[in-house]
């Protein structure tokens, strides 16, 4: 579980489109969904416009594990931060992910932290 969370969070922060559409195609299923308060994304195309336009909105942060990875029967959850590399993470969530024949298939997200604007 370690690895496939650590393969996400990569995904989430590869800027190359096509290196990050190769990672999705990787550690998601074709059906694969993913949900949180501002988002919903159903397949691998929704997915890569979801993750792109995370990193349009915030060009110089990067995601990071921000606590032990727990995981049993394909489930995994997790908790991450967003911010600037060198700095602290200004947006802290917590996701909880399914898994099918060791790809990601959902992915539950909640915020925890968000910055008021």
């Amino acid at each position: 579980m370690d690895t496939v969370v650590a393969q996400y969070l990569e995904a989430w922060n590869t800027r190359d489109a096509a290196a990050r559409r190769a990672a999705i195609a990787e550690l998601f299923t074709p059906t694969a969904c993913y949900v949180d308060p501002l988002v919903a994304a159903a397949g691998h195309a929704e997915l890569d416009a979801a993750i792109a336009g995370v990193q349009a909105q915030f060009p110089e942060w990067t995601f990071h594990l921000a606590g032990p990875v727990d995981g049993h029967h394909d489930q995994v959850r997790f908790t991450w931060g967003l911010g600037p590399a060198d700095g602290d993470a200004v947006v802290l969530g917590f996701d909880v992910a399914t898994l099918t024949d060791g790809r990601i298939d959902n992915v539950y997200g909640f915020l925890d932290q968000v910055p008021s604007a």
